[in-house]
């Protein structure tokens, strides 16, 4: 009996292609798992989208992780979209329907862009797991260890600090999965999103301060508890996005026996270990361009006494634009009463908001 042969369609084996080449940040679409899922069996691996096999194999092996990265996938979202929400490019082309092969334009195609996602992941994920360590929602780790140095005279390390060791370790482990793939895009963009997670991990290194509780008879702060903490994740992202507008360009070329990224413009020195890097120009994202992955700044919010980025001038891109009144209904005039509740008002005020044209 013959054995029969069938030629796919472009289309199907373009699509099957593409679903071998994940993105690296396709994990990030583990935002939108239903809150009623609890990781509790290895099964429940199945019905997590956007991971690599690698991914899947973690995922089987620390059930009890995956609930800490299902969060650290919404706060990347969530943070980035915060961060840039006074900018033209506002991070909504993170939050992708789940069965979407891969990102827009804007985070596929190695540009400044991807290089804050890159970053911003990599040090959530880190950020995340290290504090659940602290706050006991991961039996696989606890508390930071007690620094070597030796305080001084008022103070003492105690607390719980976070554990940093144990989040980077996890963390690396799970967003950089993608990329030690040998079907994960080109060798340039697979070494520059190495890059920039390293930077987004070294960024939350370098986030580690002392935190300390005051003890002492009515408050006198006589002595000192301290510990070893992480800043919050907003001060980390804006951190990043200082070095997102400072980003260099670089270019993939032979450097001695392999190729190597070195910066476009100054290709006298290396590319530094504490700079984001991008290989692609973006578009100026004023306006629809499905392409270059810009959905343009038409019917944005701006702001009309700003000079900065969210000015009605920059956000709009030269456009104009429409002004409207909004009524706002708050609480107002509340008094407390002993004992213990509060009573309010409901006022009404009415502001003038403005979107571009």
């Amino acid at each position: 009996m013959k054995s029969s042969s069938r030629v796919l369609p472009l289309g199907v084996l373009t699509a099957l292609m593409l679903s071998q080449v994940c993105s690296g940040i396709k994990w990030l679409a583990l935002s939108h798992t239903p809150a009623s899922l609890h990781i509790n069996q290895t099964q429940h691996c199945k019905q997590l989208h956007g991971m690599v096999s690698s991914q899947a194999q973690l995922c089987r092996s620390n059930l009890e992780l995956m609930q800490t990265i299902i969060q650290a996938a919404r706060e990347v979202k969530k943070t980035c979209q915060k961060t840039f929400a006074d900018m033209r490019w506002n991070c909504s082309s993170i939050d992708i329907p789940v069965d979407a092969q891969k990102y827009r334009p804007d985070l596929d195609r190695g540009t400044r862009e991807a290089a804050f996602v890159y970053a911003l992941s990599a040090a959530t994920i880190g950020h995340t797991i290290a504090r659940a360590c602290t706050s006991g929602d991961l039996r696989l780790c606890s508390c930071g260890p007690v620094p070597a140095e030796i305080p001084e005279p008022g103070y003492r390390w105690g607390g719980c600090a976070d554990n940093l060791h144990y989040g980077l370790i996890m963390g690396s482990k799970f967003s950089d999965a993608p990329m030690k793939m040998k079907r994960s895009g080109s060798h340039a963009n697979k070494l520059m999103h190495l890059h920039n997670s390293e930077v987004g991990r070294q960024v939350l290194r370098e986030s580690v301060v002392m935190k300390c509780k005051c003890h002492g008879v009515s408050g006198s702060c006589s002595i000192r508890t301290c510990w070893k903490g992480l800043q919050d994740l907003r001060e980390i992202a804006m951190d990043l996005k200082t070095k997102y507008l400072s980003a260099t360009k670089v270019v993939h070329r032979p450097m001695g026996t392999r190729k190597q990224l070195v910066p476009k413009d100054i290709d006298i020195r290396p590319v530094r270990d504490n700079e984001l890097v991008y290989l692609q120009s973006s578009p100026d994202f004023c306006t629809k361009n499905e392409k270059q992955g810009s959905v343009g700044t038409q019917g944005r919010q701006c702001n009309k006494t700003s000079s900065g980025s969210d000015s009605c001038d920059l956000m709009c891109c030269g456009r104009g634009y429409n002004a409207y009144t909004e009524k706002l209904v708050e609480r107002c005039h509340c008094k407390y009463h002993w004992c213990c509740y509060v009573t309010c008002k409901m006022c009404e005020r009415y502001v003038e908001r403005y979107v571009c044209k």
